[in-house]
């Protein structure tokens, strides 16, 4: 099958709707040529209202750690994006739920399969880290602490969300090391 007809198929999922307390709406982007993917969880509510992913804050230190404008970030021939859940999931007591578990097992293997010059993945948060990285970790921080791991194909990132200045306070290391090894992975793909 072709993206483009995987990528209708995946808009016109349904599969969690009645669940749902928007509605489905699945948020993916990307053309075969794209060469960096996002997986991050899943879209908010502005993110729902738009269609339009990282279209927040989050998006804006996103693109800010990799060093693009919001043109470069959006242009689906360099650049896939990939929720964990496609659909916003709702909220809970402290935040956004967590992504809905149907997305992954039905969609992301055929997706990547039919993105075939995926050179690096940029896993944010905790959810896309816990389900593409390998061994046990006592928390996010250290699984990105140990991003060289996983580099060059893939780069664990801390999730870019506002409500964590404070782990970005307390964790200097991250933008001394993590993002400027980021902004050169990103500069010689894009």
């Amino acid at each position: 099958m072709i993206l483009k007809d995987l990528l209708q198929e995946v808009r016109a999922c349904r599969a969690c709707d009645t669940v749902l307390p928007l509605g489905a709406n699945p948020i993916v982007r990307g053309q075969a040529s794209a060469r960096i993917m996002v997986i991050g969880q899943a879209p908010g509510t502005r993110v729902h209202a738009t269609g339009v992913p990282w279209n927040d804050p989050s998006g804006d230190r996103l693109r800010g750690w990799m060093d693009l404008s919001r043109e470069a970030f959006y242009d689906e021939s360099r650049i896939a994006i990939m929720p964990m859940g496609f659909c916003y999931p709702g909220r809970g007591k402290s935040g956004d739920l967590p992504p809905r578990k149907e997305c992954a097992p039905l969609w992301h293997q055929r997706l990547l399969a039919a993105l075939p010059n995926i050179e690096l993945t940029l896993l944010v948060g905790s959810y896309a880290q816990a389900h593409y990285t390998e061994g046990r970790y006592p928390s996010l921080a250290r699984r990105v602490m140990d991003w060289r791991k996983f580099a060059p194909e893939v780069v664990p990132l801390v999730h870019p969300s506002p409500r964590n200045r404070r782990w970005l306070r307390n964790n200097e290391w991250f933008e001394q090391e993590v993002v400027p090894y980021l902004r050169s992975r990103v500069a010689r793909l894009c």
